[in-house]
């Protein structure tokens, strides 16, 4: 397995709204699991209201699959309740894998 690619998303909770969005990324865990060019996923907390994804792909299909699936829709159907501004969300190119 060739984990070459990936994607790092900054989210930015609204005030008094980063229990909700840490709860809604516990639930994409599932989505992600389900996705069968998704190698991993994580989220995670920076601050109370600054928390991120990061996942990695074999393959560009598999980024892109992501990018146009599950968690990205029910990120776009939360977002306007839940973060501060839009997230920004940026492809990476993995350098080193252990």
């Amino acid at each position: 397995m060739t984990i070459d690619r990936g994607i790092l998303a900054l989210l930015e909770a609204k005030p008094d709204k980063g229990e909700e969005l840490a709860a809604f990324l516990e639930q994409g865990r599932a989505l992600a699991a389900a996705e069968e060019g998704t190698v991993t996923w994580y989220a995670f907390k920076v601050s109370d209201t600054t928390y991120g994804i990061f996942d990695t792909f074999e393959n560009e299909d598999g980024r892109q699959a992501h990018l146009s699936g599950a968690i990205p829709a029910a990120l776009a159907n939360v977002g306007p309740d839940l973060l501060a501004k839009d997230p920004d969300i940026r492809p990476v190119d993995v350098v080193a894998v252990k």
